[in-house]
């Protein structure tokens, strides 16, 4: 005698059905696309609706009573969106990831802050003229260990990117930046920097104040600070601005992030005179984690959450916290002296491709 179907194990049954029905007209779609894999419209719909399949199979096994047969198809439904989803990912041009890590749902500085670090302590002020709030910086814990957190603030309403500025410092903030690392060294802190900015402030006050001087004294005092510093490039790594906090031991990168000298529109508009070729002038930058580490300007690619780092906070803080640990725990075992040379050294062997042959 067969057992009757419940009503439970019936619906489902029809869910899995339906999740698969909507998964294979993604994946038709995505087959069909005639090769053109930088239609970032396209890309970006079927990592949306790869999302929200995802989400209905998450709340499909938080149901009771399924047998083993319907979890075994919930199980190849989310490999088969595992796999469509890296198929996706892959074809993302270099301007595409520029876009991704411009996301305005991107995790912050300070949202990274409060998830790897404890006891943050925020400290204020350059002592010179004012508190720039699109830096950030403090003292905190890093896994038990004391250490010093700086960073670029960003913001994703009107209100708060006003108060931070876009994330665009000023003299002040970079001064500020600098006072902090010199309380780190005085009592032997590591520093860890996070990245993200379009770039340091180009108004008028800023260079009246002197913008390139602040930011040249960091390259110099970063370059010989007696404790070991650790960088992350969360989203944008623009120009001077970023690399005013990122001359470190290991520079680390989000796996969608950009690190450029200019921004792929600006340097379009002087090369071509046509900031719509930001395309073409993002692919000729070299500005994505995978060139860069190529190049050897970089350490490290941390790896995002499927989708990007913006469609799960936690999970990609995790996966950066990870990556900050490995580090640390080889910096923290190296001397003094070895720690300092070896950054020098480490950006005095930048982009050097002469060949003998």
């Amino acid at each position: 005698m067969q057992s009757a179907t419940t009503p439970a194990a019936t619906n489902a049954m029809l869910v899995v059905t339906g999740t698969e029905f909507l998964l294979s007209m993604v994946e038709a779609r995505w087959a069909a696309r005639n090769g053109d894999g930088r239609n970032m419209e396209s890309q970006l719909r079927s990592q949306q609706e790869l999302g929200r399949i995802e989400q209905q199979l998450e709340r499909l096994q938080s149901l009771p009573g399924q047998d083993e047969d319907v979890r075994g198809q919930i199980q190849q439904l989310h490999d088969r969106i595992h796999d469509l989803r890296a198929q996706v990912s892959a074809h993302f041009s270099a301007w595409q990831k520029a876009e991704l890590a411009r996301n305005p749902q991107r995790p912050l500085t300070l949202e990274y802050v409060e998830r790897i670090f404890t006891n943050w302590s925020e400290i204020h002020g350059d002592r010179g003229f004012a508190d720039d709030h699109a830096m950030v910086c403090g003292m905190a814990r890093f896994h038990g260990h004391e250490v010093v957190v700086m960073g670029h603030q960003k913001a994703r309403d009107t209100k708060q990117n006003v108060y931070r500025n876009w994330g665009m410092t000023n003299p002040e903030g970079y001064r500020k930046a600098l006072r902090v690392m010199k309380i780190a060294e005085k009592f032997k802190r590591p520093i860890f920097t996070f990245v993200d900015t379009v770039g340091a402030y180009p108004g008028l006050s800023a260079e009246e104040r002197g913008q390139a001087e602040a930011i040249a004294r960091n390259l110099r005092e970063m370059a010989r600070l007696q404790v070991p510093i650790i960088t992350t490039i969360t989203g944008e790594g623009g120009s001077g601005g970023a690399l005013a906090i990122a001359v470190a031991d290991r520079v680390l990168m989000m796996e969608n992030a950009i690190y450029s000298v200019i921004s792929p529109e600006s340097c379009a508009a002087i090369m071509w005179r046509d900031a719509t070729k930001k395309e073409l002038a993002a692919q000729a930058l070299r500005i994505t984690a995978a060139d860069l580490a190529e190049f050897g300007c970089i350490d490290d690619i941390v790896p995002e959450p499927k989708g990007g780092a913006h469609t799960d906070h936690e999970a990609a803080a995790a996966l950066l916290d990870a990556a900050l640990q490995k580090h640390f725990g080889e910096l923290v075992k190296m001397p003094t002296p070895e720690l300092v040379a070896s950054r020098y050294n480490k950006f005095r062997n930048m982009a050097q491709f002469l060949r003998s042959e």
